[in-house]
Order: C-alpha cells, then sequence, then structure tokens
C-alpha cells in the first residue's frame, strides 16, 4: 500500500532507521554545541552539515546495484592501499601521528576508509571462492595478505585502533565465510604467547602507557591515567538525570580531554546523564539490530557478508569507545559513530549505513520481482 501511494524514492528507504540515526546527530549537535561552550559554529555545525552531505552519499549509494560494488572491489581496494601510502609519504602530522592527507580543500583519512573497504573486498574473496575450498590453505592466505597489508601501512602512522578495526572487521567476515574454528582458536592461542612480544618491541612508548594505564589507572592520575579518570569521574558525576545541559564542569572547566570526539560520551553523560546514555544506547541498539536484519534477509552469499561486515565496524567503534570512556578497555582513540566530532568517522559510517541500504534495498527488489 505505501508502495501505491508514495514515490519508490521515498517508500524503498528504511525511514524508521534513518529518523532514529538523525535523531542522534542532533542529539550530537547539542553536545557539541555544549562541548564548545556555547559556539555553533565550533563543532555542531560541521556536524550537521556533514551528516547532510553523507546522508545524500548514502542514498546514492543504496541505488547502486550490489553486482556493481563487488566488480568494484579489487578496484576500491587498491586505491585505499595507495592513499595509506600516500600518508606515508606526503601525510599531514597531528597530534604526533602521520595520518591524513590534503587532498584540496579536503583533509582526508585513509585509514578509516579502509574499515569498510576491507569488508567489501574480503565478501567479494569469500563469495567467488568454491565452497570446497573454505577450510583449505587457499581461503586463509590471501584474506591474511588483504588484511596484513593496511594494517602494517596503518601501524606504521602509528594507530593501533584503526589497525585492530581493520583485523577485527575482517576477521569477522572470515568467521561469517565458514572458515573452520580451530584456526580462530590457534589465531587466539598465538595472540595470547604474541601479545608480550608486542608489548616490549612492537608498540610505541605512548601506546604502552596506555596499556599500563588501563590495568591500573589509579597510579598516575595526573599523568598517564588522566584521560581514563576525568572521563569516569563526568560518567559518574551525571547521575540519573544529569547536571543539565550546559552545565559539565568537567568540559567547560577542560578537565575532561578530547570532549567533542573520543570522549563525546563522557562529554554527554555528565549533562544527561543515565538517561542520555540509555538513549544513546538504544539508538545504537536499533541500528546494529536493523544491519544484522539487513544482513539475514540478503539474497546471496556477498550481501550476507558484506551486510554483516558492515554492521561488525560500526559495532566494533560503538564498543571499543564505549569501553575506552569507562575504562574497560585501553585508549585507542576510536570515535563514537554519530556523535563524535571528525569528518572521516562520519563518512566511513555513513559508508556503512549507505551500503545497508543498498543491500535492504536489493532484497526488497528481488522479493517483489520474484528473483531468488
Amino acid at each position: 500500500m505505501k508502495s501505491s501511494i508514495l514515490p519508490p524514492f521515498i517508500a524503498d528507504q528504511p525511514w524508521r532507521i534513518l529518523l532514529t540515526l538523525t535523531a542522534l546527530v542532533c542529539f550530537s549537535g547539542a553536545v557539541l554545541y555544549s562541548a564548545a561552550g556555547g559556539e555553533f559554529s565550533t563543532y555542531a555545525a560541521s556536524q550537521l552539515w556533514r551528516y547532510a552531505i553523507f546522508l545524500v552519499a548514502a542514498f546514492v549509494l543504496s541505488y547502486m546495484r550490489p553486482e556493481f560494488v563487488r566488480m568494484v572491489a579489487y578496484p576500491v581496494y587498491g586505491g585505499v592501499v595507495l592513499l595509506l601510502l600516500g600518508v606515508e609519504l606526503l601525510g599531514q602530522i597531528g597530534g604526533g601521528s602521520q595520518r591524513w592527507l590534503n587532498i584540496g580543500p579536503l583533509v582526508l583519512q585513509p585509514s578509516e576508509l579502509m574499515k569498510p573497504t576491507i569488508v567489501l573486498v574480503l565478501a567479494t574473496y569469500y563469495h567467488s571462492l568454491p565452497a570446497g575450498y573454505v577450510s583449505s590453505w587457499r581461503s586463509l592466505i590471501p584474506p591474511a595478505g588483504l588484511i596484513g597489508v593496511p594494517m602494517v601501512l596503518v601501524m606504521l602512522q602509528p594507530d593501533l585502533g584503526t589497525a585492530l578495526a581493520i583485523a577485527f572487521g575482517g576477521a569477522v567476515i572470515m568467521f561469517l565465510a565458514g572458515l573452520p574454528a580451530r584456526w580462530f582458536v590457534g589465531a587466539g592461542l598465538a595472540g595470547v604467547v604474541a601479545a608480550p612480544l608486542a608489548y616490549f618491541f612492537l608498540l610505541h612508548d605512548y601506546q604502552r602507557n596506555r596499556v599500563t594505564t588501563f590495568l591500573d589507572p589509579e597510579s598516575d592520575p595526573l599523568g598517564t591515567g588522566y584521560h581514563i579518570t576525568q572521563s569516569k569521574i563526568a560518567i559518574g558525576s551525571g547521575g540519573i538525570v544529569g547536571k543539565g545541559f550546559g552545565n559539565g564542569s568537567q568540559s567547560h572547566l577542560d578537565y575532561l580531554p578530547e570532549p567533542h570526539t573520543d570522549f563525546v560520551f563522557a562529554t554527554m553523560a555528565e549533562e544527561w546523564g543515565l538517561l542520555g546514555g540509555l538513549f544513546v544506547l538504544l539508538v545504537f541498539g536499533i541500528v546494529l539490530r536493523w544491519g544484522l536484519s539487513v544482513a539475514r534477509r540478503a539474497p546471496d552469499r556477498f550481501s550476507q557478508l558484506l551486510a554483516a561486515g558492515m554492521t561488525a565496524t560500526i559495532f566494533f567503534y560503538v564498543a571499543i569507545n564505549l569501553m575506552m570512556v569507562m575504562g574497560l578497555a585501553p585508549v585507542v582513540g576510536i570515535p563514537l559513530p554519530f556523535m563524535s566530532h571528525g569528518g572521516s568517522s562520519m563518512m566511513t559510517n555513513m559508508i556503512c549505513i549507505g551500503t545497508l541500504m543498498m543491500i535492504d534495498r536489493s532484497s526488497k527488489r528481488r522479493g517483489t520481482t520474484g528473483l531468488a
């Protein structure tokens, strides 16, 4: 009935999800407005217009055919790898890391693009791999190379959090593709053995400090443990209903580091309390549940893997950021989707949303036309 009244462009979109997501972004605009001390143009304005621009891009992506997206997967992967190489040669340094490329008026973080790209290229690979090869080395060695190359380039920036996000997205696709469980158990055991070696020989000093701070943040509350300590103070002081909009002392008095990016949830929780936190979690729960539903309804192996991988990418952002700000994980610089201020993060997450919209629309179209 709806499709007979409304134009297909309107009727085909998951408006319940998009309106819910828009409510979250508008809420983030209010939080960023407060974090800037009542200045709308500092963070909130750019957050809202970025969302609007990338929402239009998500609509455009939703009208692409999955077959076309699968066809361009390897060229897209190669292009992002070249951008990562460009970061090493020409990248802009900020905050002690070399992660950004200046492309005309744009400042791009290519490592963010690799998060959805690794999901796309592995979904393409396992879609084309015959079922009989899934349990052989052919299902493991090429994907390991596809994951390993960008991970090494990102670690050189250095950016441990993004490297782990790339590895997580790749591992999810490999698991869902049906690789033997014993391989993942073996990889986990190898990781446990290698962790001490990585800690002493691969991590930079500041990364080692983050790990030790996570284990005992009170050991140096004014030094390496400052971020986590102030974040927990901000969250705890919000109570049930918060201190009120614009009344967050931790962010306004500059006690809370990065109140508009990595620790935006702590900024929000101080002013909006537990109720604000539950709203944020509810929105993410709705979006992730929809993503898994899209994956289950997807008509083919490629679409199933792609939808599940994009949903897992958003989940990784949410889970690690919330654990980080509450002191349950080391500080690794993972922003909170749709709330943290940042163009590259917003772009990545809207690519995930647009891809899910594409697969959802393709599933409905095939169901309507009777195609399998």
